[in-house]
């Protein structure tokens, strides 16, 4: 559903999985989007899973990305003009199909503001930069 919203808006949407009814594990997904997304294939990404946790975690572990867990419209937008995300998770159990295209749409749609934001999400890149 989220997948045809965004083809509908001419964006160009690539898709990684699940396909079929066979058992996945999310950490296998999250890890694989987020590493295009740190690589530079993907500008930004979008997971789902059941609460949105789990793939956030995950895709928070591919160094230089940063995901945020957004369940309301102004946290998405939040999480790019404050937080510089550039992957948000959804949880499919916590947020409904319309909420989750508004969602969507509001995180596309923002930009890092940078300003006082700058500073502090420099301090996270250098404290994880460090970490390495």
């Amino acid at each position: 559903m989220l997948i045809e919203d965004l083809q509908k808006r001419g964006l160009d949407v690539r898709d990684f999985g699940c396909f079929d009814e066979s058992p996945v594990d999310y950490p296998d997904i999250g890890f694989a989007v987020a590493k295009a997304v740190q690589e530079g294939t993907l500008d930004r990404g979008i997971l789902v899973c059941g609460t949105g946790i789990g793939m956030c975690i995950a895709a928070n572990k591919v160094h230089g990305v940063s995901a945020a867990l957004c369940h309301d419209v102004y946290s998405a937008g939040k999480a790019r003009t404050s937080n510089n995300a550039q992957i948000i998770t959804l949880g499919a159990r916590v947020v409904g199909p319309e909420l989750a295209k508004i969602i969507v749409e509001r995180f596309l749609e923002s930009d890092f503001s940078g300003g006082n934001s700058a500073r502090k999400v420099g301090k996270i890149t250098s404290f994880e930069d460090s970490a390495v």
